[in-house]
């Protein structure tokens, strides 16, 4: 049987808290109070449409829509998400699965472990296994509310491939409203070992309620009064268009970084603890604007756009056309509100891209067109934007690698 963490809420515990909330939400029992029920309540109005803000997600927890097994650590709420921190212990599994309806993570992870790795006091995850953590934080959402989960910039930055799972989901970071249990990342570091322990952040959950994503006209109304990228001829169409920039003129003649491979073991907490030249290779422009994607290699480039994310709205980055499966771009598609906006120290800021080739070399050209950023509104201005507190590590970049590597 899958050994339960000691610092883990048992399904009983969790589930005796979340009956004993009162879930007083608009949608549900309006402003009738039952008799009986704590005063904590967590309240949505009927026609709520967007992405929760940072004092929300604390009113949830609060509330114990969300349960974590700690308190909450300093800078873990971020202005439109929440960080979500490993438990203590990591399973090495054959291959990723989905549970699918009706089946846990954990009977899952039953069928299909090889060995258990303590992460208390620190342990090294090698590249191309796949490990599955449980997670401290664990969900009593409301029937209104779902959730989606992302790697964190930095665990995008290093190849470091996570995803977050629920019980019984057909889809990767992807929540369901009304989801009751608890949360797993599946880990598996493609480039570099990593030093992981108990309490990383390696991934981020963003709390919805209805449709929160701008139409054409509102997404073509917030770029003429707010100027969301820095071109004259945006693009956008489902979403702004962000395309590679591998001029070199805003990187001194460099467009990106390749990985280089058989390097040592980044410890995934330690800040400026890493010389780059021992994990990456510079890449020079090239006279054409090319560069050739080598099967297998992972490379850190930088979008052509400076964007911003106004304070009343998050962004996303998806794919620019899911055919186009030759490579893949941008692990970690959260912006929050505040990244690139003046207001909060940004004056625009590049769009990092985190990119790998798949089976074939491919070729990319300058301005190729490589994502889009889809914006959604908040439901609530957050209390702090990006930019404006700690852990905000990549406000006015241009093509920077992550917080690990010492410039």
């Amino acid at each position: 049987m899958i050994r339960k963490s000691g610092n883990r809420f048992s399904e009983k515990i969790m589930l005796e808290q979340r009956d004993a909330i009162m879930i007083q939400s608009g949608h549900d029992h309006g402003n009738e109070v039952i008799p009986g029920d704590p005063i904590v309540s967590f309240t949505l109005q009927p026609d709520a449409n967007g992405i929760l803000p940072d004092r929300m997600i604390a009113a949830m927890a609060d509330a114990g829509l969300i349960l974590p097994a700690y308190p909450f650590v300093e800078s873990q709420i971020q202005p439109a998400s929440l960080d979500l921190r490993l438990g203590d212990i990591a399973y090495r599994v054959r291959a990723s699965f989905l549970p699918g309806p009706g089946a846990t993570v954990a009977e899952r992870i039953d069928e299909l472990k090889l060995h258990e790795i303590d992460l208390t006091d620190g342990a090294v995850l090698e590249t191309n296994c796949v490990y599955i953590v449980p997670l401290l934080e664990s969900l009593a959402l409301p029937p209104e509310i779902v959730a989606a989960a992302n790697p964190k910039s930095s665990t995008g930055r290093l190849d470091v491939f996570t995803r977050v799972i629920a019980d019984g989901t057909r889809r990767f970071d992807m929540i369901g409203a009304g989801y009751h249990g608890p949360l797993y990342a599946e880990i598996s570091p493609k480039t570099f070992p990593v030093l992981l322990r108990e309490g990383s952040r390696l991934s981020q959950v963003r709390f919805r309620t209805g449709d929160a994503i701008l139409n054409a006209d509102e997404l073509d109304a917030l770029h003429d009064l707010e100027r969301l990228v820095d071109v004259d001829d945006a693009d956008l169409v489902n979403g702004v268009a962000l395309s590679v920039d591998l001029s070199g003129e805003n990187a001194g003649g460099f467009v990106g970084y390749r990985a280089k491979r058989h390097t040592g073991v980044v410890d995934i907490d330690r800040r400026g603890g890493y010389s780059v030249d021992e994990f990456w290779e510079p890449i020079a422009a090239r006279p054409d604007g090319n560069l050739i994607l080598d099967p297998g290699e992972f490379y850190i480039l930088a979008s052509k756009e400076a964007v911003q994310v106004p304070p009343d709205y998050a962004a996303e980055m998806v794919p620019f056309d899911p055919l186009v499966g030759e490579f893949r771009v941008h692990y970690a598609g959260f912006f929050d509100p505040g990244f690139g906006y003046a207001g909060a120290g940004g004056q625009g800021s590049r769009a990092v891209l985190e990119v790998r080739s798949r089976e074939v070399p491919f070729i990319l050209e300058h301005g190729q067109i490589v994502g889009r950023l889809v914006y959604e509104k908040m439901l609530g201005r957050p209390d702090a934007l990006y930019g404006q507190r700690i852990g905000s590590n990549y406000q006015a970049q241009g093509l920077k690698l992550s917080k690990h590597f010492r410039v």
